[in-house]
C-alpha cells in the first residue's frame, strides 16, 4: 500500500501509524481522563440546569469531548516533531522531496485523525451519563474539525520551537491547559462576573467549544456564526505562521 502513496500521503500514514501503535496511551488514556472528569463534576453538580431543558451533566459532555479533541490535536503534532528532533530521525524526513505544504498537510491531518478518534471515544463513553439531542450535528462536525486543525497547527509551531520535552511541557502547561480550562468546558461564561466574561472572549478556544456545544443543543453563549468567524480567523493566523516556519525550516534545517 505504501508503494502507491506519494510523499505527503506516506508522511501522513507514518504519523497516523505512530500514534496508533501506542493507542493505549494516545487514545485510551484521554478517554479515561474525560470519564473521570465526568464522574467528578457530573456527580457534584448534577441536578443543575445550564440552558432551558439542558442539565449540567448534559452540558458537560460536549465540553469534555471538545477539550479532548483540542488537547490531543496539539499533543500529536507537537510531540511528533520534538521526538523526531531528540531521536535524530527528523533528518530522514528532511531528505525526502517534501514541500512545506506536504509537511503541513501530513502533521495537521494526523492530528485531526487522532483528535476525532479520541473525541468519538469520549462521546461514546460519556453519552451514557446524560441524554444528548444533536440538534445541529453539522455544526458539531465543523467545529470539531476546525478545532483539531487549529490546535494541530499550533502544535506544529510549538514542536518547531521546542528542542526538548521540558520546553514542550512548559508550553502545554502554561498556555494550552489554561486556555482549555478557561474556555467554558465546565461552565457557561454567563455565570462569570462581567470582567471575566470580557476576558474570556479573548480566548479563541471559547468559540470552538461554544460552537461545538451549539451542535448538540441548538443553544450557546455566543452565536455559532460569530464563533465560526473568530475560529476561522484563528485557524488562518495559526496555520499561516506554521506554514511560514515550515517553509524557512525554523529550527529544523540548522
Amino acid at each position: 500500500m505504501i508503494n502507491n502513496m506519494n510523499g505527503w500521503q506516506t508522511l501522513l500514514y507514518k504519523e497516523v501509524l505512530r500514534f496508533w501503535k501506542v493507542g493505549f496511551q494516545t487514545i485510551a488514556a484521554p478517554i479515561l481522563t474525560a470519564v473521570l472528569y465526568m464522574l467528578i463534576f457530573g456527580h457534584v453538580l448534577s441536578g443543575r440546569e445550564v440552558y432551558p431543558g439542558v442539565s449540567y451533566t448534559a452540558f458537560l459532555v460536549p465540553g469534555l469531548i471538545m477539550m479532548s479533541v483540542l488537547q490531543n490535536a496539539f499533543a500529536n503534532s507537537s510531540s511528533s516533531l520534538v521526538q523526531s528532533k531528540i531521536m535524530g530521525s527528523l533528518i530522514f524526513t528532511l531528505l525526502a522531496p517534501l514541500s512545506h505544504w506536504h509537511w503541513f498537510v501530513a502533521y495537521i491531518g494526523s492530528s485531526i485523525v487522532r483528535a476525532l478518534l479520541v473525541g468519538l471515544g469520549v462521546l461514546f463513553v460519556t453519552m451514557w451519563f446524560a441524554p444528548l439531542q444533536f440538534v445541529a450535528p453539522w455544526w458539531a462536525v465543523v467545529f470539531a474539525v476546525l478545532g483539531a486543525a487549529t490546535l494541530g497547527a499550533l502544535g506544529v509551531i510549538a514542536g518547531l520551537w521546542a528542542e526538548k520535552f521540558d520546553q514542550m511541557a512548559t508550553f502545554q502547561n502554561f498556555a494550552i491547559m489554561p486556555m482549555t480550562f478557561l474556555s467554558g468546558v465546565f461552565y457557561s461564561i454567563h455565570t462569570l462576573p462581567n470582567a471575566w466574561q470580557i476576558i474570556s472572549r479573548f480566548n479563541p478556544l471559547l468559540y470552538l467549544i461554544d460552537g461545538f456545544r451549539f451542535g448538540f443543543f441548538g443553544q450557546s453563549d455566543i452565536s455559532p456564526w460569530v464563533s465560526l468567524g473568530y475560529s476561522s480567523l484563528a485557524f488562518a493566523l495559526v496555520a499561516g505562521l506554521a506554514l511560514y516556519l515550515l517553509k524557512i525550516g525554523y529550527k529544523i534545517r540548522s
